[in-house]
């Protein structure tokens, strides 16, 4: 894996909240691993629609 770098970003109470019930439950080891996954996710499915509407759509179908 590449070599790691800290941001800084702030969060509402809830969501910190909330990570660290996933973290309690054993689904994450910790919060930043919450983080990296919610991440990826996100740019999974931006990056995807992005992809799918930038794709030419043939004339004879009709929208």
């Amino acid at each position: 894996m590449s070599k790691m770098r800290i941001i800084s970003v702030q969060l509402p109470q809830g969501l910190i909240n909330a990570m660290d019930q996933l973290v309690k439950r054993g689904v994450y080891p910790n919060r930043s691993e919450v983080i990296r996954e919610a991440i990826r996710e996100l740019l999974k499915k931006e990056l995807y629609q992005l992809e799918t509407e930038e794709r030419s759509t043939p004339d004879y179908v009709l929208k």
